[in-house]
C-alpha cells in the first residue's frame, strides 16, 4: 500500500536517515525532489552489492550546476 506523506513528513524522514540534513535547507526543495532523495537514502540502507541497483529517475538530471 502506498503511503502518502506531507512535505514535512518527508523532511522528518530524511532527517532520520541523514542527521546532518538541515530542515531549513530541505524546505527549499520541491516535494518530488525530497521524495526522490528519501527513496535514495532508504535504498542505500538496504542490500548492497552486485545485485543491488538504483536507477536515476528520468526527470532528474545527472549533473547540475
Amino acid at each position: 500500500m502506498l503511503q502518502v506523506k506531507s512535505k514535512q513528513q518527508i523532511i522528518e524522514a530524511i532527517c532520520q536517515h541523514n542527521r546532518t540534513a538541515a530542515r531549513e535547507f530541505l524546505i527549499n526543495f520541491e516535494e518530488r525532489a525530497l521524495e526522490n532523495y528519501l527513496e535514495r537514502l532508504t535504498t542505500l540502507q538496504g542490500h548492497r552489492g552486485r545485485t543491488s541497483i538504483w536507477v536515476r529517475p528520468s526527470d532528474s538530471r545527472a549533473i547540475t550546476a
